[in-house]
């Protein structure tokens, strides 16, 4: 899976997601298992981020200066 996925569906979270916005994932079995992502939304107070429908975003690549940028984010 990508770090990175775009927000194609904000219908059930227009508050915490932006549609069309870029937003970093983590990495969790178990999660992707159940067909869920975690994601690092608009609120940005829980740092392990939200869990999501897979089918509200689409993985994406980006060039390595963007991901470096991106990655380092709100740290």
């Amino acid at each position: 899976m990508s770090d990175f996925v775009i927000c194609i569906n904000n219908d059930s979270n227009p508050a915490s997601l932006i549609l069309g916005k870029v937003y970093r994932t983590l990495p969790d079995a178990e999660a992707e298992s159940h067909n869920m992502l975690r994601v690092i939304d608009e609120d940005k107070s829980e740092r392990d981020g939200y869990l999501y429908p897979a089918s509200m975003f689409v993985p994406i690549e980006l060039p390595e200066v963007a991901e470096r940028v991106l990655m380092t984010a709100g740290d």
